[in-house]
């Protein structure tokens, strides 16, 4: 595993020092913190583009693996999400966005053994930023490439397919009169889209899924290995803010709370770019499939 950040601009590096006396701090059963994804392969996007005349404004996470002793500390939702809000403090515009994976080292040990590539992708291309020198990583099993192959169809066809099905529900859905009840289980059900969508694009490219109906994470873990898809839901102004939002809280709210509420032409605007995420989720899904194949030759 790697060590060094030279590659990285002086802010990012004082982010990451900053992050990781946070986590240090807030988890002192933290065992290795390591930084993988576009940070640490070097093609990370602080970027803008323009669509219909508005420039957009795009950044990479910061992706990190933190890996502890125990399971207890790994599920404590609330002991991450407080270090994430003490990461970004009162300047978080400033800052480099942070997503946190954490598993205990049991976990990830089994994972490398196993020859889970996920895993064995972060240990070949990660950077290490912590290690306690308590425990030690095992070293990463080489997966069959025939093997690597079939899992990664499976699950793009898996998920894909499950996607487009929600989809069709949408539109069933949205055909019908207009209702407070159809709208709302159409809601639902594009959320499912979406999920599936970025799902089946995050386990074609690296056999792993994070546990979560958070469309919003799921949409910066998939950037971590593609980052055009940071340009799917953009999220300049209020207004763009806001429709995602109707979008991302549809899996609880559109069901069960009786005050959310969401129209025609709010969904179509949604609908519009989920066809985006879709064709560009089976675009590089294939694209990838057909790089594996060439591995298997």
């Amino acid at each position: 595993m790697k060590k060094s950040l030279a590659h990285l601009p002086l802010n990012k590096k004082q982010e990451l020092k900053r992050l990781k006396s946070i986590i240090l701090e807030k988890a002192p059963q933290t065992q290795f913190i390591i930084l993988f994804g576009s940070h640490a392969r070097g093609n990370w996007v602080d970027d803008e583009y323009v669509e219909d005349h508005i420039t957009y404004t795009y950044k990479s996470d910061f992706d990190i693996l933190v890996i502890t002793e125990d399971w207890k500390t790994t599920g404590d939702a609330s002991l991450w999400a407080q270090a994430e809000k003490e990461y970004y403090g009162a300047l978080w515009r400033q800052r480099t966005p942070l997503e946190i994976i954490s598993h205990d080292i049991e976990y990830v040990n089994t994972g490398l053994r196993e020859g889970r590539y996920f895993f064995s992708d972060i240990k070949k291309e990660g950077i290490l930023l912590y290690d306690s020198g308590k425990y030690k990583l095992e070293r990463k099993r080489k997966i069959d490439p025939v093997r690597r192959l079939e899992i990664a169809k499976e699950d793009f066809e898996q998920w894909f397919e499950s996607a487009e099905t929600f989809y069709e529900n949408y539109e069933h859905n949205i055909s019908k009169e207009n209702k407070k009840k159809y709208l709302n289980n159409a809601a639902f059900e594009l959320h499912q889209a979406t999920e599936r969508f970025y799902s089946a694009l995050i386990l074609t490219a690296s056999g792993y899924r994070p546990k979560l109906h958070n469309i919003e994470k799921l949409g910066t873990t998939a950037a971590a290995y593609y980052p055009e898809f940071l340009k799917i839901f953009p999220r300049k102004s209020a207004e763009e803010e806001r429709l995602f939002k109707l979008l991302k809280d549809a899996y609880i709210d559109a069901r069960y709370k009786k005050d959310y509420s969401i129209t025609k032409d709010e969904l179509a605007y949604l609908a519009k770019r989920v066809e985006k995420l879709r064709n560009l989720v089976e675009k590089t899904c294939k694209a990838k499939i057909e790089n594996l194949k060439k591995a298997t030759v």
